[in-house]
């Protein structure tokens, strides 16, 4: 598994605990709980945002295929040049602070693309795959913390929805 350079388990842990409580069933509406300031007290000063598509960027999941540790969507759109990537799960529980495969994408709408994770899954086996912009144009995916929440190549929201679905590594 690739790793951060900086890892910010309290900014992780919200976002994990998040994702973790809106799954499966409503992953991609549900609204963020409340955080508990006694566990994580960074976690209270972060926005609530919601999981999907939005109206200029999105990842199509419906029908996506798998051929060995390569995953194929039939459709993305991002809004700039960057990234659709894959975090895993652990312990039923998304992972942020590390990711398991990366793709480049250009501006607009990118048909057929192909993502491949460190290793063949398991059927069933749940992955977030979300879109990040490469901010610097450099097209290397910058997966560096800038900030409290924030790696440099940053993940895409539209408004307070992020661009990000959790899925289940197809047969």
């Amino acid at each position: 598994m690739r790793a951060p350079a900086l890892v910010l388990p309290v900014v992780w842990f919200w976002i994990g605990s998040f994702l973790a409580a809106s799954l499966p069933a409503a992953a991609d509406e549900a609204e963020a709980p409340a955080a508990d300031e006694a566990e994580a007290p960074a976690a209270a000063e972060a926005p609530a945002f919601t999981m999907g598509n939005g109206d200029v960027n999105w990842i199509v999941t419906e029908g996506a295929r798998r051929d060995g540790a390569t995953f194929t969507f039939s459709e993305v759109r991002i809004d700039g040049n960057g990234w659709l990537v894959m975090h895993p799960f652990k312990d039923g529980k998304p992972v942020g602070e590390v990711y398991v495969g990366a793709t480049y994408l250009e501006d607009g709408e990118n048909r057929d693309v192909e993502i491949t994770v460190d290793s063949v899954p398991e059927p069933g086996t749940m992955f977030i795959v979300m879109l990040h912009l490469d901010v610097n144009e450099n097209r290397v995916f910058d997966f560096v913390f800038v900030d409290e929440r924030n790696v440099l190549d940053k993940a895409v929201f539209e408004g307070t929805k992020m661009i990000a679905h959790a899925i289940a590594a197809p047969e």
